[in-house]
């Protein structure tokens, strides 16, 4: 049995089982991503935000991923697209698919 999620759902049973791990435009972002994904490959997402923080991370700069990841080798974005399923967000920010 599937349950189809809105994207205010999503994000509020999101935040009540893992608050505070994507900003709100994260998962505005996030949501959109699944949808889209579910949309080309015509399957559905299982909703699961613990796999989601496992696998997902968001990132403020890219000077924050830095912290994680070595500069040299992932200079900016661009590069880390080439890795990974990137989405950016505003102001500079992005979520990862962690590698």
């Amino acid at each position: 049995m599937k349950i189809t999620l809105t994207q205010s759902e999503f994000i509020n049973k999101f935040n009540k089982i893992r608050p505070n791990h994507f900003s709100y435009h994260g998962l505005q972002c996030l949501f959109d991503y699944f949808e889209e994904l579910d949309d080309s490959t015509e399957t559905e997402t299982e909703f699961d935000p613990i796999a989601i923080c496992c696998e997902w991370a968001e990132y403020d700069s890219i000077e924050e991923f830095w912290d994680e990841y070595d500069k040299d080798d992932y200079p900016d974005v661009e590069a880390i697209q080439y890795i990974t399923q990137v989405i950016e967000l505003e102001l500079g920010a992005f979520i990862i698919l962690q590698f």
